[in-house]
């Protein structure tokens, strides 16, 4: 029974705070109308928690997930403003993250300093640099082009069902898709978990780490940029502290999805199951007029739970 509520306390508290929403907003939790909207609400933070997850299978993180996508949403944006095309500032911004990204997995595979440091270090170089090209402003309105924005509004309709599948939700699902791919059916993921399971073991093997870890890092830091571009349509603007909420929400979905897993290993569709009771706290208790710090409570407390149920057994 021990080993049950080890793999499957997490899952059984996600079924709890759906059923608690469930019980109190009996009118609007549970229609499909909302779920699209929790869909789409979550959708950055999914795609930046599932690149995430390659980083964290190496048993190393990103710090500088948050600031990063702040700075791809600022750099596309201010293309906008000078007349570029949207897809040359999408395409800058996610340029953006991925030589952020290869910076970050430079400083941590070659350079050897610890992601803890190299990452926090990033993270305040990257938020700097937003500051200083967008001048601390926020870039809105006229500046942000309808093409842009209109990404976040359109949708897949399915009119057998009368619904829209947000297309915000639809290229967070490919992420996953891919990310469950490359992690869980092909000899890079293998070689990743080698390297997570045992860093020196693995290099000894032959599996070129460094190559490896640098190649990660600037995958997460593609989804950072993505992520930012995201949220930068969703909200029709761009500035330089959009996306810092968006790092400790990333590897708290991460780290909530690693309790599901025998071995403690981060699994993408895990952390779904993180991101989804995130994105289920802040919908209902935003539903429920609860005060936004109490979510932060109820966050810290689940991952405790989480963490306390994952460790009976151990001593």
């Amino acid at each position: 029974m021990i080993q049950n509520l080890k793999r499957y306390g997490t899952l059984m508290g996600f079924g709890f705070i759906v059923l608690f929403f469930w019980a109190n907003l009996p009118e609007t939790f549970m229609t499909a109308r909302n779920w699209l909207n929790i869909s789409q609400q979550v959708s950055m933070l999914a795609v930046i928690a599932f690149t995430m997850t390659i980083v964290m299978v190496m048993g190393d993180f990103d710090l500088s997930v948050g600031s990063m996508a702040s700075l791809s949403g600022i750099t596309a944006a201010l293309l906008f403003a000078h007349g570029y095309p949207v897809a040359v500032g999408l395409l800058a911004g996610l340029a953006v993250g991925v030589v952020g990204g290869l910076f970050n997995g430079f400083l941590v595979s070659l350079v050897g300093i610890l992601p803890f440091v190299a990452t926090l270090g990033t993270l305040t170089m990257y938020s700097g640099i937003a500051f200083l090209v967008s001048d601390g402003k926020t870039i809105f309105g006229r500046d942000i082009p309808r093409d842009f924005s209109g990404i976040a509004r359109s949708g897949l309709e399915i009119p057998a069902l009368e619904i829209t599948v947000p297309f915000l939700t639809i290229l967070a699902l490919g992420v996953l898709l891919l990310v469950w791919f490359l992690l869980e059916h092909t000899a890079f993921g293998r070689r990743l978990y080698a390297i997570g399971g045992n860093y020196e073991a693995a290099r000894l093997a032959g599996v070129k780490v460094r190559r490896l870890r640098l190649i990660a890092f600037g995958l997460t830091g593609l989804g950072a940029a993505l992520g930012g571009l995201m949220l930068a349509s969703r909200v029709a603007s761009a500035n330089p502290t959009q996306g810092s909420g968006l790092m400790l929400d990333a590897i708290a979905a991460v780290f909530l999805g690693m309790t599901m897993s025998r071995e403690g290993e981060p699994r993408v569709l895990a952390t779904l199951v993180g991101v989804l009771i995130l994105g289920l706290l802040d919908n209902g208790l935003t539903q429920m007029n609860v005060d936004s710090f109490v979510r932060e409570i109820l966050v810290g407390a689940i991952i405790l739970a989480a963490v306390a149920i994952s460790s009976l057994g151990k001593r």
